[in-house]
């Protein structure tokens, strides 16, 4: 199989790196890529919102499938584009992926199906918004209702700046605040058949101990030691299924990566957010555990054959993602600075931590920032603690000026998990059942 995939940032390399790993993968192609995922494919310039262009390019390369990475090519119908010429697409339908593009939108298919979520107002004036913030109260939740690039969410304390995000958005939607941690969790559909991937928890905040401003995320891992484990099974019965169910009655089925963003509160699971596509980070470390061939799985979602693919395997080890930033993000980050020690993570982590490229460039040669998240330094381990230890080691190779990263990635979660360890083992020394 020849595979295309659409998109430039660390989600492609990660898909990219999968997809280059998998046996029936004769030839990989990106458009237009990065100076990282140029290791693994071969790169071709497009404009990535233009459908006609994907779609004339896929047809050129000969592929046998096209992955639409990004949000906004798959609102704007490049997915259409690709498929109207005969050509396998894993990625929804312009249509189906305004459950994406708008949160009116979603808000309205969840209501309707049934799916749990928080209460909420669509607001179009400047009263409308005042009294949805009064009647809700601090913290405020204020979202754009339109595609923002992972900035169009406020979450504060502060009413005037609540206020004047919602103001600058135009349409927005404003929510009951969702108390509780949040976990994400992605499923790869074709319309009817719902199979879902192993949950991750991202963070979005731009610093330390879940301060400062949201970003597109800092880093992620999986798996969660603390998640009830019936969790995904009562996320695709209460949550994924209905929504599928729902957008295929009312005429627009979608088929491909579904994305839940939950708040598990204290009255049950909630639904944040849907996306239409891979979320950033935390493909990065969902992929690292993923054994089975990702080709097939994407490939069989495009067509409509998944109810006929085995179960999906998975590995033991835990993943752990830490993004590097460039300086000043996410306000306006520099950009052009050279980026050195890649080669140093290679030779000496690989195969235990590696670096994914997000917004990264070849200039003469060398590889220069090129946006705000700059690289995914992922690390896989036994336990979440080895994961993140390896991550970590290797973030410490990389030399960026003015670079910056979170250092509490799976902190806690690490914690966690060697408490339950702990506590397994006591009990079971003591003769306790070693589940409970």
């Amino acid at each position: 199989m020849k595979v295309l995939v659409i998109g430039g940032g660390a989600r492609e390399h990660a898909l990219c790196r999968s997809l280059s790993l998998d046996p029936d993968v004769t030839s990989l192609f990106c458009a237009p890529g990065n100076a990282g995922i140029a290791e693994v494919a071969e790169l071709h310039p497009v404009d990535a919102m233009d459908g006609a262009a994907v779609a004339r390019l896929a047809t050129e390369l000969a592929v046998g499938l096209v992955v639409v990475g990004p949000e906004a090519p798959l609102v704007a119908g490049v997915a259409d584009a690709v498929r109207e010429a005969g050509i396998p697409c894993f990625g929804p339908s312009a249509e189906a992926a305004m459950l994406e593009g708008s949160k009116a939108f979603a808000k309205d298919v969840m209501a309707t199906a049934n799916v749990p979520t928080s209460r909420s107002y669509v607001c179009t004036t400047p009263q409308q918004i005042d009294d949805a913030l009064d009647a809700f109260g601090a913290p405020y939740v204020v979202k754009d209702d339109a595609l923002a690039a992972g900035k169009g969410v406020v979450v504060t304390d502060d009413l005037a700046a609540a206020r004047a995000h919602a103001l600058a958005c135009g349409r927005v939607v404003i929510e009951e605040f969702l108390d509780g941690p949040e976990v994400s969790l992605f499923a790869v559909t074709d319309g009817r058949t719902v199979l879902p991937l192993q949950p991750a928890q991202d963070f979005k905040r731009a610093l330390d101990n879940d301060e400062g401003p949201n970003t597109g995320g800092m880093g992620a891992y999986s798996p969660l030691p603390w998640a009830d484990p019936k969790l995904v099974d009562e996320v695709l019965e209460t949550v994924l299924q209905p929504t599928v169910d729902e957008l295929r009655r009312r005429g627009t089925p979608f088929a491909g990566l579904l994305y839940a963003g939950l708040a598990i509160t204290s009255r049950g699971v909630r639904v944040i957010e849907f996306n239409a596509r891979f979320g950033d980070p935390e493909t990065q470390v969902v992929l690292a555990r993923l054994k089975t061939p990702l080709a097939g799985v994407l490939l069989a979602a495009a067509e409509g054959t998944l109810a006929g693919l085995l179960p999906l395997n998975w590995r033991d080890d835990a993943a752990v993602t830490v993004v590097v930033a460039s300086h000043n993000y996410p306000d306006t980050p520099r950009t052009g600075d050279p980026i050195l020690g890649l080669d140093e993570i290679a030779a000496q982590d690989g195969p235990d931590a590696y670096v994914l490229h997000a917004g990264t460039r070849l200039a003469d040669g060398a590889v220069v920032s090129a946006g705000g998240r700059v690289l995914s330094v992922t690390g896989t381990g036994k336990s979440l603690a080895q994961a993140r230890e390896r991550a970590y080691a290797a973030v410490d190779r990389i030399r960026l000026d003015g670079a910056q990263h979170r250092t509490d990635i799976a902190r806690r979660a690490a914690e966690s998990e060697a408490e339950a360890g702990a506590g397994a083992g006591a009990r079971s020394g003591a003769g306790a059942d070693a589940r409970a």
